[in-house]
């Protein structure tokens, strides 16, 4: 992808409210954090004055001390905030993976809430147009996987929001995999779904703000009018605890920072026969399947990856695969967060399964491919490939990937 003019035009209309590149201040002195919602509040939400607001939004959105934004805006006159705009899990978040909350009235404010899971395009701007707004916000909590859906409802609201002539507010939040790096195989079109629209990276990398500014350059073919409220004191080689903010879990199976650190990596299992810790307290931690033992984690431990260890592990799931079961495989316990690569990772240890376990199996409909965004994956590993293959195989396309997205980032 290379700068285009749609590029020019979309940067100078997606304005941050607070500073583009809001870096360290000088000397060893640090500006306080602050997400973009607070720095929206500390303008006494000036950036929305005059407008009818939806917000898209989940359980995520919270100030620091847990009073959800929504309540929060909807007891402020100065915002006129008129409905509210539920993802996959719901804006409660109750529903598990693959369900929302319908449309229905929120009991603490009495704004209609309005389900946007998988709806796009026309139909999606219908729901907009429908609810009479004439601005969106976005604020949700990502964890910086491609196929985790919330930046996907992010760039479904953001082409809908230009189909229905409104205005776009993206308030950032921190990415709890830092911002250091984009990792991992890179989207092939062909293999686009609500687990990935467009061509990033596995692990982008990326705030919810730089991806809507990188949407809207790249992607979009009617750019909306954005902005992006920054966030404040925030560096890119952050992880989630150095902000201060409490954890909410985005979803259901995302409980801790903790999992979200090997998610990029652990959730392709869910393309193959065996468990990905769904049904445990340790989701996308634990692995494993009936008939696997102890060499998994031994196997593991021979390969030398940086920053975690592998221990043998059983476990029986309380739902999802092998409910009710006693399986056996792997606990990844990451000790190194900044040497541990999630994705690698996760590639090592489709690999030594498929070695260990002779009842290792791809899911049918191979959901793998969707996953990790192309067959290749897939076909190499069953071709015999080891991880530095597999890895290898992507390295000029995640390069390309990186070069397109230095152009949006807003932190150093």
């Amino acid at each position: 992808m290379r700068l285009s003019r749609r590029t020019v035009l979309s940067a100078t209309t997606a304005l941050p409210l607070a500073a583009a590149r809001p870096a360290a201040a000088s000397g060893h002195r640090r500006v306080p954090f602050r997400t973009g919602f607070e720095n929206l509040a500390a303008t006494g939400h000036a950036a929305l004055r005059g407008r009818r607001v939806g917000i898209v939004t989940n359980p995520t959105g919270v100030t620091r001390d847990v009073r959800h934004i929504v309540d929060v805006m909807h007891a402020d006159k100065r915002v006129e905030l008129t409905a509210v705009f539920g993802p996959e899990h719901g804006f409660r978040g109750t529903a598990q993976a693959g369900g929302s909350e319908g449309r229905h009235d929120d009991p603490a404010t009495g704004l209609p809430v309005y389900d946007t899971y998988l709806m796009s395009g026309q139909r999606l701007a219908d729901v907009f147009t429908a609810s009479g707004v004439d601005t969106v916000v976005f604020d949700i909590q990502d964890v910086g996987a491609r196929f985790y859906t919330y930046v996907w409802t992010l760039y479904d609201c953001m082409e809908a929001a230009g189909l229905a002539g409104l205005s776009f507010v993206v308030l950032d939040r921190p990415n709890p995999l830092t911002g250091r790096a984009a990792q991992g195989p890179v989207l092939h079109k062909e293999f686009a779904t609500f687990v990935g629209r467009q061509p990033i990276a596995q692990a982008h990398g990326m705030t919810v703000a730089e991806l809507a500014r990188l949407f809207n350059a790249e992607f979009l073919a009617a750019p909306v009018p954005l902005t992006t409220v920054a966030m404040s004191g925030w560096r890119r080689s952050d992880f989630y605890d150095a902000t201060g903010l409490p954890w909410v879990p985005p979803s259901p199976n995302m409980p801790t920072p903790e999992t979200a650190l090997v998610y990029p990596g652990t959730c392709l299992f869910e393309g193959t026969n065996l468990s990905e810790g769904r049904g445990t307290t340790r989701p996308f931690e634990l692995l494993g399947a009936a008939g696997l033992d102890g060499r998994w984690a031994a196997a593991m431990g021979r390969l030398g990856l940086p920053g975690a260890h592998f221990r043998e592990a059983y476990f029986a799931p309380t739902f999802s695969k092998f409910q009710g079961q006693t399986v056996g495989g792997v606990q990844i316990h990451v000790h190194d967060r900044a040497a541990y690569d999630p994705v690698r990772t996760g590639i090592a240890l489709l690999v030594t399964a498929r070695r260990v376990w002779d009842g290792f199996a791809w899911r049918s409909d191979d959901w793998i491919d969707k996953l990790t965004g192309s067959a290749a994956v897939r076909t190499m590993i069953d071709a015999g490939a080891d991880t530095d293959d597999v890895v290898g195989a992507w390295q000029a396309e995640l390069a390309a990937f990186r070069r397109t997205r230095r152009e949006h980032l807003l932190y150093r």
